[in-house]
């Protein structure tokens, strides 16, 4: 299927004179795994569509001001279209409208904006990824005892789509397990593993922990590891890391709840193209999580899934 869009994308570039269409894609940072992830995917999608890409996001997923400086510089560059992961639920909406209004389509991708006026959004079904989560967490516990969530920041859509999913399942299927703590970690795997460690100290009983995000999860690996917890307080991370997979196989982690960013990538990428040749795509495009176990480890689908080709190429 993806052979059958690179060849329409290139003979439809093919019968257009004139420079190369440019795709601004602004990550929420480009400090972990996932973004990595995530650049493949686009990158992937513009060599096959013949489109330039340009790739730029804040260092952290904390710095709203630096990524409405990049969206707005895109915008004013006049990019053919725009993809943003927004860090904040509010803060870009008016850097979007504007580009809306200058006739460049924007997609939203990951997290979602407070607003209706792009053209797609791409993105995990978080709510649904954040119920997948409890329910994980509460098997691995026998549906009983103390559990504490490690959060990411306030305002992040995504993350925050996630956590209420969590605590949703817990309350209303669970009804002898409470969430006895929550902390954010602000994407930040120092400051995760200080939530975590705070959550592990005021309740000495804790049966589970839940992360959702990557540096929330890496942190809570670091919090048990160093308490001497892992394998006795049960633990259900989010996304992946390389060093995430290897708590799984040592059993510091239970469970992942994994996205599929290299996925992710390319389909955003496709969307705005599709679009610039003429094409409505969807306002919506869910994309469904998964969990992942130590066994899963050797299946051919999980080891695509977990380390796609991160062959990120620079040439611009």
């Amino acid at each position: 299927m993806r052979a059958v869009w690179a060849l329409a994308a290139l003979l439809a570039i093919g019968c257009k004179s004139g420079p190369r269409r440019v795709i601004g894609v602004v990550p929420k940072s480009t400090a972990h795994i996932f973004w990595v992830a995530v650049e493949s995917g686009a990158r992937a999608a513009a060599r096959e569509a013949g489109v330039e890409i340009v790739w730029n996001g804040p260092p952290a997923e904390t710095e709203y001001d630096r990524q409405i400086q990049i969206v707005d510089s895109l915008i004013t560059r006049r990019v053919d279209g725009l993809a943003v992961a927004a860090t904040e639920r509010k803060a870009l909406i008016a850097s979007i409208d504007r580009a809306m209004a200058l006739g460049i389509p924007v997609v939203i991708f990951d997290s979602g904006i407070d607003s209706e006026n792009y053209t797609s959004f791409v993105a995990t079904n978080n709510y649904e990824a954040g119920q997948m989560g409890a329910r994980t967490l509460a098997r691995l516990i026998g549906g009983r005892g103390k559990v504490g969530l490690i959060m990411h920041a306030p305002g992040s859509f995504s993350t925050m789509e996630r956590e209420r999913g969590f605590e949703d399942v817990i309350r209303s299927e669970y009804p002898d397990i409470r969430i006895v703590g929550r902390q954010f970690g602000m994407a930040d795997r120092a400051k995760s593993r200080a939530a975590a460690e705070n959550i592990l100290a005021a309740h000495p009983d804790l049966s589970g922990l839940f992360a959702s995000t990557e540096p929330s999860s890496s942190g809570t690996s670091l919090a048990l590891k160093g308490r001497g917890l892992a394998g006795k307080v049960r633990f259900v991370a989010f996304d992946f890391a390389q060093n995430m997979v290897e708590d799984l196989k040592a059993g510091v982690i239970d469970a992942m709840v994994v996205q599929d960013p290299y996925g992710m990538g390319y389909q955003v990428v496709k969307v705005l193209v599709d679009r610039l040749n003429g094409v409505t795509p969807p306002k919506r495009i869910d994309m469904h999580a998964r969990v992942v176990t130590r066994p899963d480890l050797e299946r051919p689908e999980i080891r695509r899934l977990l380390f796609p080709q991160l062959e990120v190429m620079y040439k611009r």
